[in-house]
């Protein structure tokens, strides 16, 4: 008689690099929200400590340069086209937000992971952080800008007068 062995192979869970930098770098925004960016090194040293991005193995070499260049998208492509993070400063990031300038042969990269290139269900909550995250940001962007806030403002100035009305009488004497 003989015994089969079962062997079972346990396969860690993978994921991209520069979703892995996109995941560190949003569970910073989380854990620091009044913080607007992050230093390159700070960014590096949380995705090493984090016990949420560990269970996945070690860090792997290709973290850094994704972080300094291959994910950033106000630099140009060398050779990766991402634009998940954005250079807010030299030696700083952020996630990049719609509506940040980006290098222009980096249009149509990849901005955020897609859920099913994230591992665990709870890392897919962290693309609806996402999306809140940035539209508040674009929110208080538009609030806090003082020539948008000017909008509206002065129009009282011709309230009694038709807008065609007001540029003829300007327009009076003209030659």
């Amino acid at each position: 008689m003989t015994t089969a062995t079962t062997k079972q192979t346990i396969t860690k869970p993978t994921i991209k690099v520069a979703d892995e930098v996109w995941v560190a770098t949003l569970m910073l925004h989380q854990r620091y929200p009044e913080r607007p960016d992050f230093l390159i090194e700070e960014i590096v040293e949380f995705a090493e400590s984090a016990k949420e991005l560990r269970f996945m193995g070690p860090l792997r070499p290709g973290f850094y340069v994704h972080v300094v260049q291959h994910c950033v998208a106000n630099r140009p492509p060398n050779p990766g086209r991402y634009r998940m993070l954005f250079e807010t400063s030299p030696g700083r990031r952020r996630l990049f937000r719609h509506g940040d300038a980006y290098h222009p042969q980096r249009e149509g990269g990849k901005i955020s992971p897609k859920p099913e290139d994230l591992p665990e269900n709870w890392f897919r909550g962290l693309l609806a952080w996402y999306c809140g995250w940035c539209a508040n940001a674009t929110k208080r962007a538009v609030d806090d800008d003082p020539l948008l806030a000017l909008r509206g403002s002065g129009k009282e100035l011709w309230a009694d007068e038709h807008a065609d009305d007001y540029v003829r009488r300007l327009r009076e004497g003209w030659e």
